[in-house]
C-alpha cells in the first residue's frame, strides 16, 4: 500500500507513474563480494538484476554496474571502483515520450528515475516503455484520422463512447468544409458559363489532400522520433519544394494527357486545369510540411495537424487557385 501510494502521487504519463520500486542498490562502502550477496538477497523479489545502481548514504545515485562487470571483477574491490558514473537517467517528472526517446537512443534494457534531488526512487524496465510505445502510437493514428484517443481497446469500448470521440471532429471538419461551398458558389456564374470545369473540381481537392496528407505524416513522424526541429523548418520545407515540383510535374503531364485523349476537352480547360494541378499539389506540401512543426512549437500535438485537417485548408486553396487560374487562361 506504502508503494502504491508513493507511485500514485506522481502524474499521469510521467517517468513516475511508469516505474517500478523493485530493483537492486548497492551501497557505496560495498565490495564486489558483498555485492553478490546483496544481489543473492534481494534478487528473487526485483525487477531485474542485470543492472545494479550504487547509492549514497542519502539515497542520490553515483553510479551504475551491470552484472558483466561485477563478474569480472576482483571481489576486493569497492563498487565505487567499478562503476560507470555517467548514469542516463530520467527525471519523476520528465514526459513518457521523453523516457522513450532516451531507450531508443541508448539502447537501454533498464532506466533508472531519479527525484528533483537526484535520488534514486525506482527505475523503467523496456518492457514497460514497449507498453507506452503502442499506447502512444495508437493515440497518435486516431489524432491523424481525426477521432478523440480512448484508453480502452475497440472490443471494450461502448457504441456511444466511440459515437463521442469522433463526432466532435466530424462537426468540426463539416463546418470548415462549407468554406469550400463558400467558395464554390461565389464563382458559380464563371462556373455556369463553363460547365467542363465543375467535373475536374473532386480531382484536384483530392490530389491537393493526399499531397498535403503525405507530407504531414512524413514530417509528424520525423518530429516523434526528434529527426528534426523548428530551426530545421527551412531545410524541410525546401526540400518538400523540390519533391513537390517533381511530384506536379509527373501528375500534371499525366493528366494532360488524359484529359485530351478521354475527357476530350479543349487545350485551354486542360491547361487550366493542369495548371491548377501543379501548383496546388506545391502548395498542399508546403503546408503539409510546416503546419505540424508550428503545432510543435506552440505546444499542440502535431497529430491533430495531419490528414483531415490539413485537407481541408488544402481544398480551399485549390478552389480559389482555380478559378483564377480559368479566369486568366479561358477568360470566364
Amino acid at each position: 500500500r506504502k508503494i502504491i501510494n508513493e507511485l500514485l502521487q506522481y502524474p499521469d504519463d510521467t517517468a513516475g507513474s511508469l516505474m517500478t520500486t523493485e530493483f537492486i542498490d548497492l551501497k557505496e562502502h560495498l565490495t564486489v563480494e558483498n555485492a553478490f550477496e546483496t544481489i543473492k538477497k534481494k534478487g528473487l523479489k526485483k525487477e531485474t538484476v542485470y543492472n545494479c545502481y550504487v547509492l549514497s548514504m542519502d539515497r542520490k545515485l553515483l553510479g551504475m554496474i551491470d552484472i558483466k562487470e561485477l563478474l569480472l571483477a576482483d571481489r576486493n574491490k569497492l563498487v565505487t571502483e567499478i562503476m560507470d558514473e555517467n548514469v542516463i537517467k530520467a527525471n519523476t517528472l520528465d514526459d513518457q515520450e521523453e523516457v522513450i526517446k532516451l531507450f531508443d537512443k541508448y539502447d537501454c534494457i533498464a532506466l533508472p528515475v531519479v527525484d528533483q534531488e537526484n535520488r534514486l526512487v525506482g527505475i523503467i524496465t523496456i518492457d514497460d516503455v514497449l507498453d507506452v510505445v503502442e499506447e502512444e502510437a495508437t493515440e497518435d493514428m486516431k489524432k491523424m484520422a481525426a477521432i478523440t484517443p480512448i484508453d480502452k481497446p475497440y472490443d471494450k469500448t461502448g457504441v456511444f463512447e466511440t459515437f463521442f470521440a469522433r463526432i466532435p471532429w466530424l462537426v468540426v471538419l463539416m463546418i470548415s468544409a462549407t468554406f469550400t461551398g463558400a467558395i464554390i458558389t461565389s464563382f458559380e456564374d464563371k462556373l455556369a458559363a463553363c460547365t467542363a470545369l465543375t467535373a475536374f473540381i473532386p480531382m484536384l481537392m483530392n490530389t491537393g489532400g493526399n499531397a498535403g496528407g503525405q507530407s504531414s505524416v512524413s514530417i509528424i513522424r520525423a518530429l516523434s522520433l526528434n529527426q528534426i526541429e523548428l530551426k530545421d523548418i527551412f531545410k524541410v520545407m525546401f526540400k518538400e519544394f523540390r519533391i513537390s515540383i517533381l511530384c506536379a510535374i509527373v501528375l500534371a503531364v499525366c493528366n494532360f494527357v488524359k484529359m485530351l485523349i478521354f475527357d476530350k476537352v479543349s487545350m485551354l480547360i486542360a491547361a487550366s486545369v493542369c495548371i491548377t494541378l501543379f501548383v496546388t499539389v506545391i502548395i498542399a506540401k508546403l503546408i503539409g510540411c510546416v503546419l505540424p512543426i508550428f503545432a510543435k512549437k506552440l505546444g499542440f500535438d502535431p497529430a491533430v495537424m495531419a490528414s483531415p485537417f490539413i485537407t481541408t485548408i488544402v481544398d480551399a486553396c485549390s478552389l480559389l487557385i482555380y478559378f483564377e487560374i480559368a479566369t486568366m487562361i479561358i477568360g470566364l
